[in-house]
């Protein structure tokens, strides 16, 4: 039987409980949303008011070389690199996951000619989809091959596999179920029939170790703003192994990848490595607090947060089977190297659910059909966070807090 002592003891002996006072957290909340939204550092706020008043606001156009405004990208997305196993020169920050699929995407098929399939899954993120969808689409418009998509059983990508796959594109892991994927082995799989694999560790990166020149992985991408804590809209990364950068010939080729940008000629000349597949200016302001919320994972070690991270996940199901009983369904799986850093509880209320547990000060959040999510970010959570989340949850449930009708009307996010 677990209880709030357990926990508080266990909150006592942690070696990551220092690192909660590095973040903005409002009183009476418990925040488990950081897989959607990370919080706000404190030392975000201090840098971006210096990258305003000073950098900006003094310096101006100088900063660009006098504060190396110019080197952000190359320079955070090195930083990154760090957080999952990408040796420095392969790894930038920049524009949205949505723009860097499509670069990657179009670098993969470009990297593979006269191969017509890409494989993922039908339970990928949509916007891997939509890209992969659009992407193939123009392609065949503009009267060029016909690509095809196909859709993999999630648990046995390797059966999926032929010689035809240009590409696989996988989330490492899942954005509803919390699911990973063995990166090692998919990758190994795909290279087996000489495909290319591309990852998207939106719901990995700064939550759990990744390892891509280890798994000898192709090409990545990844979110700022989710456990990076980089704030709303920060830039997203991409990742491209060394070994095919200087083959790459970029499908959107932007100034700032050119090789000589301030020599300002017609004509495109990629740069070289990973410096080619950047577009356009970089922002600056959100590209500044991006790199406070990177250098806060690097001092608390990933081993570490990985750590915490599974035993958070682990506590918190231990929870709610031993509070709520069947009430709800554990989505997420129990084994530690199946599972990223969330937990999804599935009621066919869910999105009621989580009205009613953000007005008692909750917050997680909800993904259809029936996923009530709920976040765990090692660096600012508690163990006695979970205790209360689930006591919460528990007196929602009986009393029947959460229904009522305004708690049933979707909102625009969810």
């Amino acid at each position: 039987m677990i209880t709030r002592d357990d926990l508080a003891a266990r909150d006592a002996q942690d070696p990551l409980a220092s690192f909660r006072d590095a973040y903005v957290l409002p009183d009476g909340v418990i925040y488990l949303d950081g897989n959607s939204l990370g919080a706000l550092p404190h030392e975000a706020r201090t840098r971006l008011h210096d990258v305003i008043e000073r950098e900006w606001g003094r310096d101006l156009i100088r900063s660009w070389t006098k504060n190396d405004w110019i080197g952000l990208p190359a320079r955070v997305g090195d930083k990154i690199g760090r957080l999952i196993g990408a040796a420095p020169g392969q790894t930038v920050a920049a524009d949205s996951i949505s723009v860097n699929l499509f670069k990657l995407l179009a670098a993969a098929l470009q990297l593979r000619p006269g191969r017509t399939t890409i494989v993922t899954e039908e339970g990928n993120f949509p916007t891997d989809l939509y890209i992969a969808q659009g992407l193939t689409g123009l392609i065949e418009r503009l009267g060029g091959t016909q690509f095809k998509l196909r859709y993999a059983d999630p648990l046995d990508i390797p059966a999926t596999l032929d010689d035809d796959v240009a590409v696989v594109m996988l989330t490492h892991v899942d954005f509803k179920s919390g699911r990973s994927h063995d990166m090692a082995a998919v990758t190994a799989a795909a290279h087996l029939h000489g495909a290319l694999m591309l990852w998207d560790l939106s719901h990995s990166a700064g939550a759990v170790p990744v390892d891509l020149d280890g798994c000898n992985a192709d090409l990545a991408v990844g979110c700022g703003y989710k456990y990076l804590n980089g704030g709303p809209g920060a830039p997203a990364f991409l990742y491209a192994a060394a070994r095919h950068q200087d083959a790459i010939d970029p499908a959107l080729a932007g100034w700032m990848g050119h090789a000589a940008p301030f020599e300002f000629s017609p004509d495109y000349r990629p740069a070289p490595g990973i410096a080619r597949m950047l577009v356009g200016t970089p922002p600056v302001l959100s590209m500044a607090a991006l790199e406070i919320g990177v250098d806060g994972l690097i001092a608390a070690d990933m081993t570490r947060l990985r750590a915490k991270s599974l035993a958070l996940t682990g506590t918190f199901m231990d929870l709610v089977e031993q509070e709520l009983g069947d009430a709800f369904g554990i989505m997420t799986p129990r084994g530690e190297h199946d599972r990223g850093s969330q937990v999804s509880l599935t009621h066919r209320h869910g999105y009621a659910i989580a009205r009613a547990l953000i007005d008692r000060g909750v917050i997680p959040d909800f993904r259809a059909p029936d996923v009530l999510r709920l976040g765990f970010t090692p660096l600012y959570l508690r163990f006695v966070d979970l205790w209360d989340a689930v006591a919460i949850l528990k007196d929602i449930m009986a009393t029947g807090a959460w229904d009522r009708a305004d708690y049933k009307v979707r909102a625009a996010v969810t």
